[in-house]
This record gives C-alpha cells, sequence and structure tokens, in this order.
C-alpha cells in the first residue's frame, strides 16, 4: 500500500494561522494561504479513519485545472502550485455559505424529495420527478458552512434576511455561481461527462469577491457519464457515476450515515485501494491528461521543502 498523508503540523517562516478542515491543513502567511491537501476522506461531514493515496494530489491538480479553466468568468484566491498536493493564493475572508448548485434531481435533493419534501432552500421542485431526472434549469441551494458537524440547508432569503450575505453581494455570487456551473457544465460534456451538482466557496478581500478553495472535484461535485444516461433513465436503471458517491454507499451498506450513536466502520485495504483507483480514473477522465503518481516515499518532508523554496524565492 502507497503512503499517503494523514495531517501536517508545519511551522513555516512568519505563520500566524494554522486550520485543519475536513480535508485540507491551511496555513496562513501575512495575506497568502498555504493550502496541503491532505489524502483524508470524508462523508456525511464525518472524516473516516483512513487515508487514501493520490487523493490529495488529485484533489488538488482536478482543482487547479479547473481554476485556470475559469479565470475569465471571475476572480479566483490561486496565485502557485508549488507542490502536486499544495495550492497557494489570496487570503480572503469567506462568506459562511457554499453555494450548491444541481442539475439533476440526485443525492440530498433525491432524499428529501422521496421523503414527500417539494421545497429546497426556497426553491420548489416540481412534481411526478424521479431519481437522477434533470432539473428544467439548475437550481441553487445554499448551505450554511459548518465550522463543527453537518451544514444546513438555507435559503436565499433567510441567508439575506439574517445578514450572512447582503443583497448586492448575493446577487453577484448567485451570478458567478451559474456562470461557473454552466462553463463547469460545458467541460464535462466535452469529456463525456455530466455535471450533476456541485459547490463553490467564496470570499471578499478589499472589496472585491473571489473564488476560493476547489472546484469541480470529485470531493465537491458529482459526476455521471453522458453515454447511456437517456437510456438508464428510461428504463429505471441507476446511473454510471464518477464521484465519491460510491463512498458514501459502501459507508450506509455497512451502517453508517453520520447519525448520532452510529459507528465508523473502517475501509479494509482492499476498497482504499479502489477509491484511490477511482480518484484517479476521475482526474483522467475529467481532464484528459494522464495522471503522473509523484513519489510518496516521504510525502510529509517533500510538502514542506517545496513550499519553503516558493516562499524563499
Amino acid at each position: 500500500m502507497e503512503k499517503a498523508v494523514h495531517e501536517t503540523g508545519y511551522q513555516f517562516p512568519n505563520q500566524t494561522k494554522f486550520y485543519r478542515g475536513k480535508v485540507r491543513d491551511v496555513y496562513t502567511i501575512n495575506d497568502q494561504l498555504i493550502m496541503v491537501a491532505s489524502d483524508r476522506i470524508s462523508a456525511f461531514d464525518h472524516i473516516l479513519p483512513r487515508p487514501i493515496p493520490y487523493k490529495g494530489q488529485v484533489l488538488n491538480q482536478v482543482a487547479t485545472h479547473f481554476l485556470n479553466a475559469t479565470k475569465d468568468i471571475c476572480p479566483n484566491w490561486l496565485v502557485a502550485t508549488p507542490d502536486p498536493n499544495v495550492a497557494i493564493g489570496i487570503a480572503c475572508e469567506p462568506f459562511r455559505i457554499e453555494m450548491v448548485i444541481r442539475g439533476y434531481l440526485t443525492g440530498h435533493s433525491w432524499r428529501v424529495y422521496r421523503s414527500g419534501g417539494r421545497e429546497l432552500c426556497g426553491v420548489v421542485l416540481p412534481e411526478g420527478m424521479k431519481e437522477h431526472d434533470k432539473f428544467p434549469a439548475p437550481i441553487i441551494t445554499p448551505a450554511t458552512k459548518a465550522e463543527e458537524g453537518h451544514d444546513e440547508d438555507i435559503s436565499k432569503e433567510d441567508i439575506i434576511a439574517q445578514g450572512i450575505v447582503s443583497g448586492e453581494d448575493y446577487a453577484i455570487l448567485e451570478k458567478y455561481t451559474q456562470a461557473l456551473f454552466e462553463r463547469g457544465t460545458e467541460m464535462a460534456a466535452e469529456r463525456g461527462l455530466i455535471l450533476v451538482d456541485t459547490k463553490y466557496e467564496f470570499g471578499k478581500k478589499d472589496g472585491v469577491i473571489y473564488l476560493i478553495d476547489e472546484i469541480h472535484t470529485p470531493d465537491s461535485s458529482r459526476y455521471f457519464y453522458l453515454d447511456g444516461y437517456e437510456e438508464r433513465q428510461a428504463n429505471g436503471v441507476g446511473q454510471k457515476q464518477l464521484s465519491k458517491e460510491f463512498v458514501r454507499e459502501w459507508l450506509m451498506a455497512n451502517g453508517f450515515q453520520g447519525l448520532e450513536g452510529q459507528m465508523m466502520p473502517t475501509m479494509p485495504d482492499d476498497f482504499v485501494r479502489l477509491v484511490s483507483d477511482r480518484y484517479i480514473e476521475l482526474y483522467e477522465t475529467v481532464t484528459g491528461q494522464k495522471f503522473q503518481k509523484i513519489e510518496t516515499a516521504d510525502i510529509a518532508a517533500r510538502i514542506e521543502e517545496n513550499v519553503l523554496n516558493y516562499l524563499n524565492s
């Protein structure tokens, strides 16, 4: 089994803050953020016990690919990628919401619909839909960004009423979200994929709104294979997905959905390898590029050396 980086604990020169997210370890140096994409994997808002080899490299490189491809739509935070697992960029004040956008009745939206719900985050859902059907137009279903525990659905109206985001800023977030999803959908189609749903995070610095964090990665997005989608829908067959939904399905099959009192199962070696292979498959399918496995003998030392070389330059 290849080595994986579960967490880091660097002390970089002039470092002022450190934050550990579900997947990334984030270091602040003056007005720069150093985001280290670990190999941790989360599901149902819980971090699983075992890291996945190459997952951090996949996430970082997929995010870089799409951030570079969407610079014309809105400003983004990325400045440099000195290591396959590292992104360095502008430190912004984040908005405390995630802009979730859905093109299809899948995942969380389907679970709400199946239980009888016909409204999600203030958006009315059409009657007569079945799982994985396409919405007449993509819907934005924001979620609060929780420091711990589950993110919560919230409507546009409540976001503005509670002062989480101003009406003026929200209009910009909405515009960027729709344009980014449209671009992501076009790029996915070119690769024989359907971008089903995704989420974007934004921040603000000196009055400018930036796209921050990752975009269109398997941790933030769900993809279907385009070929055979219509036939599978017509026959009531499950869609072929390229996402980490299969990890959630494995957890559910092993009695875990993130609910209180449930014991999280530990993935066996063969399933860890399968998850790693699926992430690499996603990278190659989404980007059209061959994945180059980076040396994993001492990932932590390699990352530190590359970041220090960047900072010193």
